[in-house]
């Protein structure tokens, strides 16, 4: 099969994956199943025919609105399904088709749905996060990349350091320093980078929001949804760790 029609496959998986996490993004912190009732519009609930639920083109001929009522739908919904569709043709462009493809698809996956979550509505569903970890742990079985032993290790490792971060800061500061979410979050992290860029991913993560969220904390004292730094943080390690601790051990220490 041509090289470029793969890519297009991935693009089409990608974006019906991510109309499905648009789903997960809007029901999963209400608690709400993922698979019933089907997609509705959230201003006058009638239900969403088939035709008028393609991703990214459905949103497109009905110009951002409901066709019953008329409402606007948020542009979140494309986005997220162009996003997807972009992380899982990327894959397949760098990687080809192997199982790295896939193991970078679903992570980049997951971090994106909890960024967007997080940032909403100050949570992290489970579903997101241990579900992640399992999927991390599964994918490790596959030849190249990261081994089951570094995975397990890297999910050990990435929960445990988070959650004594976590018990130091409510400590310092009297009150809670982040959520459970977060420590869970880092277990999944590390079952798909492993321990070191696990690490990584903590000093990333903890870089960019101090200088993007830390202003705005110190104004308006809104709390910090870590999770979403947690997750530019992963990606950027995923994408340029090796990099990053070539030039922090040659340039930095020497050797």
């Amino acid at each position: 099969m041509p090289r470029a029609l793969f890519i297009g496959l991935a693009a089409l998986v990608g974006a019906a994956l991510g109309s499905f996490l648009n789903v997960c993004i809007h029901r999963l912190p209400q608690g709400l199943s993922v698979v019933r009732p089907g997609s509705r519009c959230p201003d006058c609930r009638t239900p969403i025919r088939w035709s008028d639920n393609v991703p990214v083109l459905s949103y497109a001929v009905l110009r951002g609105r409901c066709r019953a009522c008329g409402a606007r739908i948020s542009v979140q919904y494309p986005l997220v399904e162009l996003g997807v569709a972009a992380i899982w043709s990327g894959s397949v462009v760098s990687y080809g088709v192997r199982w790295a493809a896939l193991s970078t698809a679903v992570f980049l996956t997951l971090l994106l749905a909890i960024a967007i979550t997080d940032a909403r509505t100050y949570t992290i569903p489970d579903a997101f996060s241990l579900g992640g970890l399992v999927a991390g742990l599964v994918l490790s079985l596959s030849p190249g990349g990261v081994t089951l032993r570094d995975s397990a290790f890297g999910a050990l490792f990435g929960f445990v350091f988070l959650y004594v971060v976590a018990v130091l800061g409510e400590w310092a500061f009297k009150k809670p320093a982040m959520g459970g979410g977060d420590v869970k979050m880092m277990a999944m992290i590390g079952a798909f980078l492993g321990p070191l860029k696990a690490l990584l991913t903590c000093f990333v993560g903890a870089l960019v929001g101090a200088v993007i969220f830390g202003p705005v904390h110190l104004r308006t004292k809104k709390l910090v949804p870590f999770g979403v730094f947690l997750a530019v943080g992963a990606a950027v390690v995923l994408l340029w760790g090796e990099k990053l601790i070539r030039w922090y051990t040659k340039g930095l220490l020497g050797f």
